[in-house]
């Protein structure tokens, strides 16, 4: 069978780079491009980890697009307290020397969904920005998906960046807004969102980090990773969650390749765009009160067996390259 092809949009922190990494093991997988969205670190940052990371692992075969430097309404916000000020934790990954390519993130979601119209998996697990930019080239990109799966929002548990309302939801939430609408059509799948009541689950351990160093002692891979975690340990630790991490972007990565994986239930979702204090709320009507569903709501998976495989799944790159 021929490979999954699969575009990959992202804010590049730490558990983005855990669900790049964890990507680029796989050989059902061709990522087909990389938009580089602003979100935990400005946009040229996300662009040059996403360029050293697939330097690192041999991989400058994939391009790397810059996306917008900035949401499409609201001033940048980051977070560098939550993934440092290069986004790698404690990590400073080799500045690497491939090239961006000169094709922007949002022609190249246009580029990738007719390239590969009716195959393509799409795959956002940071702000919106770019797809929704994307949307306004192309209205009719959603109909040449196989599937989206978007890593986002909260449903029935509090915000991580305010209390009612996910990171990347806040950063751009018009952007939000405009996806989940473009998606309200019936010759379109449903995006799979993973909201925070799963991803919250997806907790990297301090026992987790050690078994990857263990299991490839020595390697770039193991080193870059545990100076990463380490530093995501200390932040959430520091909100009085514990010394762990929530990794939240390689539990959507794993149901974008296999939806099976995950329950899910169908929803009408909105984001709260004027509420002083529920501005970028995600809105989940399950009851039909607000239409016809839009999306599909991921609800469980196993996490422990995900976890397991992530850290199986990273040790062997990291023994692969050295």
């Amino acid at each position: 069978m021929l490979p999954t092809p699969l575009f990959l949009d992202c804010d590049t922190g730490i558990d983005d780079s855990l669900a790049l990494l964890y990507l680029l093991t796989r050989p059902d997988v061709e990522i087909t491009g990389i938009a580089s969205t602003a979100g935990n670190v400005a946009t040229d940052t996300v662009v040059e980890n996403n360029l050293a990371w697939l330097e690192l692992c041999g991989r400058t075969d994939i391009p790397v697009h810059p996306g917008s430097p900035v949401p499409l309404v609201t001033p940048l916000r980051t977070a560098e307290d939550t993934h440092g000020p290069h986004g790698t934790g404690y990590a400073r990954l080799a500045t690497a020397v491939t090239a961006p390519s000169p094709v922007d993130a949002a022609h190249a979601w246009c580029r990738a969904a007719s390239t590969h119209a009716d195959r393509l998996v799409g795959l956002a697990i940071g702000p919106l920005t770019n797809l929704a930019l994307a949307l306004r080239l192309d209205p009719d990109l959603p109909t040449r998906l196989d599937r989206l799966v978007i890593m986002g929002g909260a449903f029935g548990v509090p915000g991580n960046t305010t209390p009612v309302a996910e990171w990347n939801m806040v950063v751009d939430p018009e952007a939000a807004a405009e996806v989940f609408a473009a998606f309200d059509r019936p010759d379109a799948p449903d995006p799979l969102v993973c909201g925070l009541d799963v991803t919250e689950q997806m907790s990297f351990t301090p026992a987790h980090a050690q078994r990857l160093a263990d299991a490839a002692p020595g390697t770039r891979v193991a080193g870059y990773l545990t100076d990463a975690l380490r530093f995501y340990f200390e932040f959430h630790d520091a909100q009085g969650e514990g010394y762990q991490a929530f990794v939240h972007d390689p539990l959507a990565a794993m149901v974008a390749l296999d939806p099976d994986r995950a329950s899910t239930t169908p929803a009408h979702l909105a984001v709260e765009l004027e509420g002083a204090l529920t501005r970028a709320m995600t809105v989940a009507d399950r009851r039909g009160m607000l239409g016809a569903p839009n999306v599909r709501l991921v609800t469980g998976a196993d996490v422990d067996a995900m976890l397991d495989e992530l850290v199986d799944a990273l040790a062997r790159l990291g023994v692969a390259i050295g």
